[in-house]
This record gives C-alpha cells, sequence and structure tokens, in this order.
C-alpha cells in the first residue's frame, strides 16, 4: 500500500513546493485512482488450493456457477452468465440479441462500449449526454433513430444510472433492443430495484480496476431465459454437447481462480463500499467551498457503490485548467485521471470514420475537458486524502502563479 512520505509538519506551504516545480513528492509510491482492493486473502488462498487439489480450472466449475448465483441474487435478475471480462460480454450480448445496422450509443464512455459494435460491423451512432448525469440525453436520442437503428446501449456512468425510464419508454414504442453497459454499477440501484433488472440485458465489469474484482471477468445478466442460454451458449464455442456445436461462439468463459476472487470480494463487498462511501464523504468536506470545483455527488436515497471520486474543473472559475491540475497532482504521484477523455469519437476508427461527429456533441466535449477522477478505493487512506485535497487547494488559491510557471515551461 502507498504511503505518504510527509508529516503533518512537512506540509506544501508554498508554491515552489510542488514536485513539479522542484519539491519532494508528496507521496512514495504511485496512488492510482483504480488500484485493486483485494479482501480476505487467507479465504482465497484456500479458495485457490480447492481448485488445484480438484484440478478443476476452467469449463464451468463449482467457483463459477456460485458466483453466478451470487451475482444473480444481488443484481435481482433470473440468470447471470459469466464472461472472461466485460468486453466480451458485451459483444455476446449484442450479437444474442441480434443488433445491427446503427445502435445509439453515448461518446462519453469506455472504449469498449463502442468497440463491441465496430468489432461486429455495427455503427455506433454517438449520442449526447446530459451534462449533469454525464449519461444518455433521452431526448438526443430520440432525434438518432433512423430506419436503420436496431437498439440503444446506455451507460450507467460512475454507478449512477442513466435515464432508464426514458430509455425503456423509448426502446418500447421505437421497438428497439435495450442494453445497458452496467460495468460502473454493480450493487447500485434505481428507484429501488437492482442495477442489473433493467433493459434486455445488462453488463457488469469484474476488472481489477472495478470496486469488485475478479482480477479479470464480467457478467451478463437478464430476467430472459432464452437469451441466457444462446448466450451461455456463444460463450462456449456454440457447444451444446461435448461433440457438437448448433451455433457460433467463441471462448468468452470465466475461469475458477477469477471467480474465487470473485467470491471473495463479495464477502467483503459491504466493507469496500463503506470505505468508498467514508472517501467520498471526506474529498466533499475537504473541497467544499472551492470555487470552479464540483464534485459528483451520490443519490443517497439510491444504494450506490461510491467507487469514483468525479471532479469537474471550470478553468475560467479556477483560473487553471483541468489538464494542469492532473500534471501537478501527477508530480505528487496521484495519478489522477481524466475519463473519458477525449470522448469515442475522438479516437480511431471513429475520428476518420465519422470527422464531424464533434459538432453533433457539444456537452460530451465540454465535460470530457472538464471531467478528473481522484483515488479511492481499500488502498487509499484518510491522511492521503486529506493530503491529496491540500495540494489542490494550494494550486487553487495560488492558480495565477502555478499557471504562469507551467506556461512558462512549455516548449517555445
Amino acid at each position: 500500500m502507498p504511503t505518504a512520505t510527509h508529516d503533518r509538519d512537512s506540509l506544501k506551504q508554498v508554491v515552489g513546493d510542488l514536485a513539479i516545480f522542484g519539491g519532494t513528492p508528496a507521496f512514495n509510491n504511485p496512488l492510482h485512482v483504480g488500484q485493486p482492493n483485494i479482501g480476505d486473502r487467507k479465504k482465497f488462498a484456500e479458495r485457490v488450493n480447492d481448485i488445484l487439489d480438484r484440478r478443476w480450472l476452467t469449463n464451468g466449475g463449482s467457483y463459477v456457477s456460485e458466483f453466478e448465483e451470487r451475482i444473480a441474487e444481488t443484481a435481482g435478475v433470473a440468470h447471470c452468465v459469466a464472461i472472461c471480462n466485460a468486453t466480451i460480454g458485451l459483444e455476446i450480448a449484442i450479437r444474442a440479441l441480434n443488433l445491427k445496422g446503427e445502435v445509439i450509443v453515448p461518446s462519453f464512455t469506455f472504449i469498449a462500449t463502442a468497440h463491441a459494435l465496430q468489432w461486429q460491423e455495427i455503427t455506433p451512432v454517438f449520442c449526447d449526454i446530459d451534462p449533469q448525469t454525464h449519461c444518455l440525453d433521452p431526448e438526443r436520442v430520440e432525434a438518432l433513430i433512423t430506419p436503420r437503428t436496431t437498439g440503444i446501449i446506455g451507460v450507467h456512468l460512475w454507478g449512477r444510472p442513466c435515464e432508464i425510464d426514458s430509455l425503456t419508454e423509448i426502446a418500447t414504442r421505437r421497438a428497439l433492443k435495450l442494453l445497458f453497459d452496467a460495468a460502473h454499477a454493480f450493487a447500485c440501484t434505481y428507484k429501488g430495484r437492482p442495477v442489473g433488472s433493467f433493459g434486455d440485458a445488462e453488463v457488469f465489469s469484474f476488472h481489477a480496476t472495478k470496486f469488485l474484482n475478479s482480477m479479470e471477468g464480467g457478467a451478463v445478466v437478464t430476467n430472459d431465459a432464452d437469451l441466457a442460454q444462446k448466450m451461455r451458449l456463444m460463450r462456449n464455442f456454440g457447444f451444446t454437447h461435448y461433440d457438437q456445436t448448433d451455433s457460433i461462439g467463441v471462448n468468452g468463459k470465466l475461469n475458477e481462480v477469477s471467480a474465487a476472487m470473485g467470491l471473495t470480494n463479495l464477502e467483503s463487498m459491504a466493507e469496500f463500499i463503506a470505505i468508498n462511501r467514508r472517501h467520498h464523504k471526506q474529498y466533499e468536506e475537504e473541497l467544499a467551498g472551492l470555487a470552479g470545483i464540483r464534485l459528483l455527488h451520490y443519490d443517497e436515497r439510491e444504494r450506490s457503490n461510491y467507487q469514483y471520486v468525479v471532479l469537474e474543473i471550470d478553468d475560467a472559475t479556477t483560473g487553471i485548467s483541468r489538464d494542469q491540475l492532473m500534471d501537478v497532482l501527477h508530480a505528487e504521484r496521484v495519478l489522477a485521471r481524466r475519463y473519458f477523455y477525449p470522448g469515442c469519437h475522438r479516437m480511431e476508427p471513429y475520428r476518420t470514420l465519422y470527422a464531424n461527429a464533434p459538432l453533433s456533441l457539444p456537452q460530451t466535449e465540454s465535460v470530457a475537458a472538464q471531467v478528473l477522477t481522484l483515488p479511492t478505493g481499500e488502498a487509499v487512506t484518510s491522511a492521503m486524502i486529506r493530503d491529496v485535497c491540500e495540494i489542490i487547494r494550494l494550486v487553487l488559491d495560488n492558480a495565477t502563479e502555478v499557471r504562469k510557471l507551467l506556461e512558462e515551461r512549455l516548449p517555445a
């Protein structure tokens, strides 16, 4: 676990103390946004030893089955199909739902959401977002539907569900499939219902950077038994029997060791969420009153995993840009990240395929230029958060000087 290098008697007092200007970095080791939660190592080791003793490493072992049951229970659904990762989960769900032609998606999301479509020669139609929620704007979705549209993929960004009711109404009325990328939203709720139980299916990620991880892994959850069975076949080459395939498929199976890690972390999930919530509250208190800084909040009426601490930096008010603040933090070994910059539409192949996309995505462009996420999770301490916030306050309190010094460092 990274530890702070300084004590309360040697804090950074002036701009010259900042590491980017020659001062000593605040932390010995990098402080990551998504440093993995580990859980009970002893319990995990016991499960791994059991796997090795039984010599059943993959292909539908008992730990995968148990993991699927636990995920389905938490998500309030009838079926869970565990997958080797969420990207393959998206691809399998997209194919199982027979999506084709055009599918409406946000550009402000992880690139896998778009790639899962493009990989299957389906056109991702990038839709703008609500600047308050960072999720799909339903009014913009409606305007983008064409005769070629077969579905909508909503993304529950930061664990905050998108406008599920509005998207469901549109999808139902226009006879479209509705899939949710719920990579951020495991153990969250929407109007009291668990995320996972909406649309035709939802896809979770249990990648190492998620608050609940299986090292690598994902799952597709649904209440549609036929869809679940189709996806189970797809994740295992289409095999219906030992030596027979009745349909096309890939190798998308989750292995037993990953499932063991997932089960171990499920046993610590309440603790992980409590830590995240406590960290989020501390960031909220420490950064209160800083002009030009907006910390995204979670609805206390809902259940959330609090796994992301998301700032919006308004440089017109702060006097310093998001990227400049990030550079200062990185020099201190605080590896804040500008999720999901610059937006899928500005990455290849979409930047070339849809060169005019920025013109129709003004809110995406604005949010992508402002968002900065900060470290949280089991490996982060209250003292670390205090120190990170004091660095941010020092920068903002001296924004004019810091900006001038940073600009002087740029090559002529």
